[in-house]
């Protein structure tokens, strides 16, 4: 799960992931800086509370604590979907059925408007193709409200069989040098 990142001065830079969909979300998230940049764009986050005014009142840190609550929060289960595997998930339907019973929205599309919240954040996790996809910007909603696209908490312990590292073509490279600084890189 590592993944190299060589600055403009030739300085190589290695990152590991703890799974592999945590190293493809940092990895586009890199690259959509880079193209951000490179296009001669500012880079910056945007604060999915203000892109989608989001009321002040909604905290989605305690509605997350909520959602991961064993009795009464959403029930991760085991899924499968062309030919894979999918461990600790759940549908983006189970998300807003459970946001609508909880009481914490009005109706469907808030669902959606929230959920989308909470994907941004980094509260939930795309965990199949047809979720991935639409996370990146190719569906009208970054959340979708459907039974075949698959989600997950990211310290679930999520993991998709059929899908290894394995099957990937890695690069093999030396590491060289001495560690300057290790330690965690937290996405917020």
């Amino acid at each position: 799960f590592v993944f190299k990142l060589t600055a403009a001065k030739q300085q190589d830079h290695f990152f590991q992931a703890a799974y592999l969909e945590e190293r493809d979300a940092w990895v586009r998230d890199i690259k959509r800086a880079i193209h951000c940049i490179d296009g001669g764009q500012r880079f910056a986050r945007k604060s999915t509370r203000k892109s989608i005014r989001l009321p002040e009142t909604i905290n989605l840190s305690a509605l997350y604590l909520s959602m991961k609550d064993p009795e009464k929060g959403i029930k991760e289960l085991k899924l499968e979907k062309d030919k894979k595997v999918y461990n600790h998930c759940f549908t983006g339907t189970t998300v807003i059925d459970w946001l609508v019973s909880s009481n914490s929205i009005r109706n469907r599309k808030e669902g959606l408007m929230l959920a989308s919240s909470l994907l941004n954040e980094g509260y939930l996790q795309p965990a199949e193709d047809t979720s991935k996809a639409a996370a990146e910007g190719l569906s009208d909603t970054p959340f979708l409200d459907l039974s075949d696209a698959y989600y997950y908490f990211p310290d679930s312990g999520f993991f998709c069989d059929g899908n290894s590292s394995d099957d990937d073509v890695v690069l093999k490279e030396e590491f060289r040098g001495i560690v300057v600084k290790q330690g965690c890189l937290l996405k917020q």
